[in-house]
Parts: structure tokens; sequence; C-alpha cells
């Protein structure tokens, strides 16, 4: 069962990412407001849950919610400023973009950056521990599946829309094929040492 609140705050915000171990397309990040008592059936980490269940869940969380954001950075940005960097830099966006303000912020993970001086806690694992964190880790999902879903039709060949840009046989075996295109982070190791990549 989901804890509902860390704060004892009304106006909590969950936050949370995802891609941020892909090779292409950008990191996606997503901040919830839920309300109190809120009761989401079967809501969990994204991760634990099969895509019908997070695809099931995106519109009852966007209904639900106080309020919600969900933000992408491109690649440019990843490359510029390090994955961990912008993967904080896209929540720090959503948690601007909540109307109401939150009150607090509950963070996935061991690693953030304050916001307008809104209090905040780290939380490790936290999207398989609260329910506004779940909520957030299943709307960035979604949204950054959709993502890689769209830039699949503009790069088959990579089949993204299986691997939604991470680094499987597949993904890097087209990558030594075929190149890198402008989706891929040019900052990570593309493929393995002992293939080269001419960029």
């Amino acid at each position: 069962m989901l804890l509902s609140n860390y704060s004892k705050l009304t106006l909590e915000a969950g936050t949370d990412e995802a891609g941020r171990g892909c090779l292409a397309g950008p990191v996606t990040a997503a901040a919830v407001i839920l309300p109190e008592n809120c009761l989401i059936e079967k809501l969990n980490d994204s991760k634990k849950l099969s895509e019908l269940t997070r695809d099931r869940l995106k519109p009852i969380i966007e209904e639900l919610a106080l309020s919600y954001k969900v933000i992408h950075l491109e690649p440019e940005i990843i490359d510029e400023i390090n994955i961990l960097n912008a993967s904080i830099k896209a929540m720090q966006h959503c948690i601007t973009g909540l109307s109401p303000v939150p009150e607090y912020i509950i963070v996935d993970g061991n690693r953030f950056k304050p916001v307008n001086d809104i209090p905040y806690s780290c939380i490790v694992k936290g999207d398989s521990k609260y329910l506004s964190i779940a909520a957030a880790s299943v709307l960035a999902k979604t949204y950054r599946d959709e993502y890689m879903n769209r830039i699949h039709e503009e790069f088959p060949m990579y089949n993204w829309k299986q691997n939604k840009g991470y680094p499987t046989v597949e993904h890097r075996e087209a990558i030594q094929k075929y190149g890198i295109t402008k989706y891929h982070r040019k900052s990570f190791r593309l493929l393995p040492e002992q293939l080269k990549l001419e960029l």
C-alpha cells in the first residue's frame, strides 16, 4: 500500500524522471500534486507496471491530480550539463510549472537541488513508497514512451518503438550499422569499448 503523504502538508508534490539510462531521446520528468486521501487503484512504481496498466492509469492521474506537469529535456542539454543535472533540471522545471505552488516536494532518488526555497526530501525508491511519486513516474514514463514512438517513425531502423532508446543489443547494432541521429546522446558510450563509432 503506497503512502499518500510524507510531509503532512496538503500541497505536497511528488516528482520523478524517466529515460535516464537511455542512449537516445530526452530525459522526461513529471511532477504531481494529488488531493488528500486520494486512492488510485493499481498505482505503483511505473517499472513494476505493464504498459497497458500505465496507459490506463495516465488519464486517471491527470483527472484526479490537483496539478501536474511533464517536461522533456533534449539530448543537446543532456550532453551539455550531463544526465544527472539534466534529470534534476527537468524535475525543477516541472515543479515551477505547478499551480498551486507546492508547499513541499518529495523526490524519487537521492539527489535534487532547491526550487524557489520550497522544502524537499529525497526518497530512495520513493516511486514504490508514495502515491504522488508513483503518479509522477507513470506520467514521465508514458509521455516519454509516446515521444519515442513518434520519433521511431522518423528513424525506424533503431526500433525505438520497442526499446525506447535503451541500450539493447538491437539498438547498439543499429548504431554500429547506421551511425547516430540528432536524438542520440553524444556524451554517452553508445557502443561497447571494442566497437568504435565515428562521430
